[in-house]
This record gives C-alpha cells, sequence and structure tokens, in this order.
C-alpha cells in the first residue's frame, strides 16, 4: 500500500497514537505522521504509506492553515488552555475591531518568536518541555517564521468584558507556534493571553474536507474502500517542477545515475522527474560536481 491518507485527527490523541492505530487497521508497518499536533488539538494530519513516506519531510515543511480562539485576559505557563494561570487582568477590557486588526498586520510576514517552554524544541540535547516539567525556566533561541495572513473571523466593531475571546483564521509557514502567537496579539493589545483552542484546517495541499477520522479509515477498509481515499505521493510533490521523461532518460533516472544538469535547476533546489503521472525521482544539483545533478529521492518498485 502507497498513498497520503488525509486524516482528520481527533482531541485527546496524540499524533504517534493515530500511527499505532492505523498500523492495526491498515496492516502495515510503513507509516509515517507529517508533524505533530498537540493532542488538545484537532484538524489535518496527512498520514504518508509505503513509499510515500519518503516525502513526508516536504507536507512537514509546507503551510499550514488554522483556526485559533485567542483569549485576551489571562496567561498560562503553556500559553494555552490546559496550563496554570500565570498572569491575570480583572478589569473590564473594551477593544476595538481596529486594534485587533492593526495587532494581526503587525504580526504579518516574518516575525520572531521565542518557543513556549511547553514545547518540543530541543536545547542542549534536552527537550524545553523536559526542563519545564522540572521547574526550570532557561533561555531559549529566537526563531524566524512566516505568517502569511490572519484573519479576525468575528463580526461586530466592538468586544467588551473581563475576557475577551475572538476567533482568528492563520496561514503560516513551518514551526510557527499558535499559542506564542495568541500571546504575542495579547501583548500588542496590552493585556496577558493565551490560546483558549485550536484546530488545523490545512496541512500542504490537504485540507479539513478530504479528510478521514480513524473510525471511518476502518469503515472503508472493512469495505474494501480505502484506496478511493488514499492521495498519490506526487500531490506532496506541488513545490517542485514536473518534468515527464522520454524513453530515452526514462532508465538512467529510474536507476538513479548522475546526469548533466537540467536546465530548469537554474531557477528551482529540485525537480521531480515523472514518467506519465507518477514521480520516478527527485533530483537537485551535485554538491560536488558543477554541470552535474544527482537524485535526492528515488521511488523504486512502481509500476510504469
Amino acid at each position: 500500500m502507497d498513498g497520503i491518507l488525509p486524516l482528520w485527527k481527533q482531541k485527546g490523541m496524540t499524533s504517534h497514537d493515530c500511527v499505532f492505530k492505523l498500523r492495526k487497521i491498515l496492516g502495515t508497518k510503513k507509516i509515517g505522521h507529517t508533524g505533530t499536533l498537540d493532542p488538545n488539538v484537532e484538524g489535518v494530519l496527512p498520514i504518508c504509506i509505503g513509499q510515500a513516506t519518503k516525502v513526508a519531510e516536504y507536507i512537514t515543511d509546507a503551510g499550514k492553515e488554522y483556526v485559533a480562539t485567542v483569549s485576551i485576559g489571562k496567561a498560562t505557563e503553556t500559553e494555552d488552555a490546559d496550563g496554570a494561570i500565570i498572569a491575570q487582568d480583572f478589569s473590564n477590557k473594551k477593544i476595538t475591531r481596529k486594534e485587533i486588526e492593526k495587532a494581526l498586520i503587525t504580526l504579518t510576514g516574518e516575525i520572531i518568536q521565542v518557543p513556549p517552554m511547553y514545547s518540543a524544541v530541543k536545547v542542549n540535547g534536552k527537550r524545553l518541555y523536559e526542563y519545564a516539567r522540572k521547574g526550570m525556566e532557561i533561555e531559549r533561541p529566537n526563531r524566524k517564521v512566516t505568517i502569511h495572513r490572519i484573519i479576525l473571523e468575528e463580526v461586530g466593531e466592538s468586544f467588551e468584558g473581563e475576557e475577551i475571546d475572538f476567533q482568528i483564521r492563520v496561514s503560516c509557514g513551518k514551526g510557527t507556534y499558535i499559542r506564542t502567537l495568541s500571546v504575542q496579539i495579547g501583548e500588542l493589545l496590552g493585556y496577558p493571553a493565551h490560546m483558549k483552542k485550536l484546530v488545523r484546517t490545512a496541512s500542504g495541499n490537504f485540507r479539513k474536507e478530504q479528510c478521514l477520522t480513524l473510525d471511518e479509515v476502518k469503515e472503508k477498509v472493512e469495505n474494501s474502500e480505502i484506496d478511493h481515499f488514499l492521495r498519490p505521493l506526487e500531490d506532496a510533490l506541488g513545490d517542485f517542477q514536473f518534468i515527464d521523461v522520454d524513453d530515452s532518460l526514462f532508465e538512467k533516472v529510474k536507476n538513479g545515475q548522475v546526469l548533466p544538469q537540467h536546465p530548469a535547476l537554474r531557477e528551482v533546489d529540485m525537480i521531480t522527474f515523472t514518467k506519465g503521472d507518477k514521480a520516478i525521482a527527485l533530483y537537485k544539483p551535485h554538491p560536488s560536481k558543477p554541470g552535474l545533478m544527482k537524485p535526492e529521492k528515488m521511488f523504486p518498485n512502481r509500476s510504469f
């Protein structure tokens, strides 16, 4: 079995839990997910099966879309609703739509984030959450992330109360922490804040509408219908130019030979050679032999 299964991860499960269950349901061991979702987050989690595990990194690196609820008035140690409260503003607040939208515009583009202490980022060989669980707070490296777009999804021109919640839709690049973004929005508005709820609505080219839950996957397998819901591994390679090969080049690419560099590699970092609609291999410029190219990924044992 080969392909990409767009899974809807439900709350209460880890990404690893999903892979473990799918190995049993699908009867195959060669399965991998494409970037973890916290247990309290639901949403799109593309699962790579068989040869598609070779392209998992490209889905992980692709853009994501989230719908988040930002809560103004409280800050937590985990930056989401699960953590202990570390700051609280009891005042009656009135925030206008223009103020929120100004903050969202400020945080659009390339921004700097400091990863939360309760995260899987490694510092000195340990994950930050390991330090946090011991009550330690250490210096964390800044990271640049890209926010493509943030939309305020609420109606109304002003929001009032001791605690104000509003929903945003975020399109972003790899490595973005939406809970940290929620805190940053609060900082720009002048109040403590945290992320109250999060749903991932898209991962790369895969969207909520394409997804199956674990129960639905099991049902499709029992009815011998699961193949209709598997997406080809080519769906993960949309960022690379596809170049169809003729018969004379096909065997050379299929065998992973070092070849004269294709003209397209003067403009891009990597290309996908195909036969018909199927990927044979990804090629990139040779690192030590100017004018030549070498395979980065091979997809053997496919029927062409």
